[in-house]
């Protein structure tokens, strides 16, 4: 019975430690992720950029071929823009451990429906997008 009740209490004690966790961690990730939306819906790069760490790629399959573009380059794409009406950013899923973490969101414009995977690492307390991989779907 002692046993039982100590193996209940470690349980509860994990329990609450993820809890705490996914309280301290994710809205941190959440800024993150929507400081690359706000940047992605204005064409602002700074946002952009300050979402993405230096090392980060975009991998996307498109039109049957496959492009791994560099931070750099995907900065280069944007221009500064008033954000287009019914244009929706939402965050589907974000999933962490210690310092790594993984996000699932989507841009729903008019004509399209980008679905982006994040892989994001905490650096000195600020969470930063290392990969990107994304589909755009026609509507």
């Amino acid at each position: 019975m002692k046993k039982a009740i100590f193996t209940i209490a470690l349980l509860g004690c994990a329990i609450i430690g993820a809890n705490a966790q996914t309280t301290n961690e994710r809205p941190a990730i959440e800024t993150t992720i929507n400081t690359y939306f706000d940047g992605w819906m204005t064409g602002d790069t700074t946002k952009v950029g300050k979402a993405m760490h230096a090392s980060c790629h975009l991998k996307v399959y498109r039109d049957g071929v496959f492009r791994n573009v560099d931070r750099t380059q995907y900065l280069s794409g944007f221009k500064p823009h008033a954000k287009e009406s019914g244009v929706e950013a939402r965050i589907k899923l974000i999933d962490f451990q210690g310092n790594i973490a993984n996000a699932k969101t989507e841009i729903e414009t008019p004509k399209f429906l980008f679905v982006d995977y994040f892989n994001l690492i905490k650096i000195n307390d600020w969470w930063f997008i290392v990969d990107k991989v994304s589909t755009r779907i026609d509507k």
